[in-house]
Parts: C-alpha cells; structure tokens; sequence
C-alpha cells in the first residue's frame, strides 16, 4: 500500500476509455470528499495559498508587480506537487482507512523515498522554464518601449501591436507547456502514490492515457486551468476551496481511466 517505502513492483495498468459524464462524475466525487473531509483540504491547500501570497508580495516590494501574469498563469502548474495530500485522503475514503493526520502525514513524507521526488522535479524544471520563456517572450515584444506598470495602466501596455503579439506568442507557448506537463501529471502522480512503478514508466501511462482520451481531457484540463485561475481571486483565498475539490477529483478521475487485474 502506499503507507509503505519498500513495495514489490506492480504490474503496468490498462488505459480506460473514458467520456465527459466521467469528468464531471469525478469533480462531483471531488466536492463530496471535501465536504467529508474539509481538514484536510484547507490545511493542504493553505500551503499553496500561502505561497501565491508571498510570491505577489515579493513582486510587489520588488516594483514588479506586472510579473504577476505570468506568474499567475504558471503557478497552477506546481498544484500537483502540493496534492499528493489530498490523493491519499481520497484514497483513504475509498478504502474506509482511519484519516488519521499522522499516517496522512506519514505517507505525504514518505514520498521522499520513492518515485515522487523525481516526478516532483520534471514539474518544477517545466515551471521555471515557462517563467523564463515568459520574462523572454515580454523582452522580445517589449523590451524597446518605455516601462509601464501593467497593473495600473494594463490598456497603454498591452492593447497595442507589440502587447497582442506578445500575448498570443506567450499564450500560444504557455498552452504547449501546460498541455505537455499536464498529460505527463495528470494520471502519473496518484498513479505512483498509489503503485510502485518508476516515475518514466507512470509519466509515459499519463501521457498515453491523455492521448486515447484526448477530447475529455483536454475538457478536464481546461476546467482545472479555469477553476485554478478564478481561484486566485481574490489573492488567491478561492484556492482553499478549488484546489482541494481538484486535487480529490483528479484522485477518482486517475481511478476511472487506470485499472488493474489485480
């Protein structure tokens, strides 16, 4: 089980096909493991919370509170790293297992040990090079022009050949980025916390379970991007809310379209 560090190898899964109805029948299971279980949620949640605040906070000191977009538009790439939590939680409900917050705690901290910590870094690596395209593309477009603050005079810089050029190229790069980080998470997080399998292996099976269900999850995807953004308002406090509902609800999506014959 995934309380434990030292796991035989499991046997690969099968990839289910998949539809919409269970797209919306996993982010309904996802509210309803919150509700049954709201501790946890805001207490997993709070850390991500607590970082966006932080992040806008030192932008802002730092006068660069424009920095904020891109930012903001990243950030939700790093909500699978911090939901490992709330997969075990869901796990626990579906097994009837105690919730107990040490052993909740305990399997969270045991990922150090395992596949996590790897997967953990693909994630990271993608997120500071999507902030580094994203300081590149704003150079390229913007760098000739006077400096203006965006938050408090966004139509002068943005609404102008260089700004809609620039959003499109960063809009355009970010959704390559997202999409490819997305299908390689989507199912291989829950996936490696809930078997042993190395982290290549699990990322190839997300990847392979986004391509024989492409329509519904891309749906899946652009909800959690759209959830996650509306979210971040205001200052980020929509996240106690949307991040525990997802971060359930991916748990029971991974659980429909992996199965094993065991």
């Amino acid at each position: 089980m995934s309380d434990s560090t030292h796991l035989e190898a499991s046997a690969p899964p099968n990839i289910e096909i998949i539809g919409f109805k269970d797209v919306i029948a996993a982010l309904k299971a996802g509210m309803r493991d919150f509700s049954r279980a709201p501790a946890f949620g805001l207490f997993f949640a709070g850390f991500y919370v607590i970082m966006g605040i932080v992040i806008y906070l030192q932008l802002d000191v730092l006068d660069q509170s424009y920095w904020i977009i891109p930012v903001a538009l990243g950030f939700p790439l790093l909500a699978p790293f911090l939901a490992v939590g709330l997969y075990e939680v869901s796990r626990r409900l579906e097994t009837g297992e105690p919730l107990d917050w040490a052993q909740v705690l305990g399997v969270v901290f045991n990922q150090k040990d395992r596949q996590f910590p790897s997967i953990a870094m693909v994630i990271i690596m993608i997120f500071m090079f999507w902030v580094f395209v994203a300081h590149l593309v704003f150079a390229i477009f913007m760098g000739l022009e006077p400096l203006t603050n965006i938050t408090s005079n966004w139509q002068d810089a943005l609404l102008n050949r260089n700004g809609i050029t620039m959003m499109v190229v960063g809009t355009a790069v970010g959704a390559v980025l997202a999409f490819c980080l997305f299908s390689l998470t989507v199912t291989s997080l829950p996936l490696l916390l809930d078997r042993e399998l190395d982290f290549i292996t699990a990322m190839i099976f997300s990847f392979q379970s986004v391509l024989q269900n492409l329509v519904p999850m891309v749906g899946w995807g652009l909800m959690i991007s759209g959830l996650m953004l509306l979210g971040m308002l205001p200052f980020f406090l929509g996240l106690f809310v949307v991040l525990p509902v997802l971060g359930h609800a991916t748990w029971h999506l991974y659980r429909r379209v992996m199965s094993f014959e065991d």
